[in-house]
């Protein structure tokens, strides 16, 4: 089954969504043929940023260290119940635009999904500045991306139009508005991770081929201002 999912690789609802669809599908034993898409959280954000994601998110809101501390012990509780070990501690965001290049390229090679899952695991769990080319290259290596090409990539402007080109879809078409997304089978649209109940009715859903729909069903997202863990 073809799933479309655009996400960002600094958005951890985006690794907990993806952990559950291919939990739910591989218990269903349902094979998906998953195309992964550009949605910066953060277009303007540096390379690196010089303070952790605590004192931003902080400051930002308006919150305290400790407020926002719990919040992110509660996501990773959230990740760990699928499998993800989240390091909130050390998760420092980065400018992920180069990533979204190299996903596109991964993709092209037939390597997708393996870019994504190695740039959410830098991220989540190793801790590795995203927007940095040493992680980049870090990354392409570890899943068999030719370092020449990588390198050619990085270099130029490569790729840039399809990261716009999602963008572009994600706004003006489908009016994302946070991240997770998917669209099961061109038919059925789906926001936020949401619980495996829910990813397996859509699942049963597209294989019946119903007409297309939004399921507007509150779960846990990341916006471009926020990352919303609903009650």
């Amino acid at each position: 089954m073809r799933v479309d999912i655009w996400s960002d690789v600094v958005c951890p609802f985006c690794y907990i969504g993806k952990k559950r669809l291919e939990h739910v599908a591989a218990e269903a034993g349902i094979e998906l043929e998953i195309y992964w898409h550009s949605f910066e959280l953060d277009p303007d954000a540096p390379a690196v940023h010089t303070t952790s994601n605590t004192e931003r998110l902080a400051q930002k809101y308006g919150r305290t260290t400790a407020q926002v501390e719990e919040m992110e012990r509660q996501v990773a509780a959230m990740a760990a119940d699928e499998g993800i070990d989240f390091q909130w501690q050390k998760a420092n965001s980065g400018n992920t635009f180069n990533a979204h290049r190299i996903i596109h390229l991964a993709q092209s090679r037939g390597l997708g999904n393996e870019a994504k899952e190695a740039f959410f695991y830098s991220y989540m769990t190793q801790g590795l500045n995203i927007g940095e080319r040493e992680t980049l290259e870090d990354v392409a290596s570890r899943i068999g991306l030719n370092p020449v090409e990588v390198d050619d990539v990085l270099d130029s402007d490569e790729f840039a139009e399809f990261v716009r080109h999602d963008e572009k879809i994600a706004h003006e078409q489908l009016k994302v508005t946070g991240v997770p997304f998917f669209v099961f089978d061109q038919r059925i649209a789906l926001a936020g991770a949401q619980p495996r109940d829910v990813f397996l009715h859509v699942l049963e859903q597209a294989q019946e081929k119903r007409e297309i729909t939004d399921t507007e069903t509150t779960a846990a997202s990341c916006t471009v201002s926020n990352c919303d863990s609903p009650e």
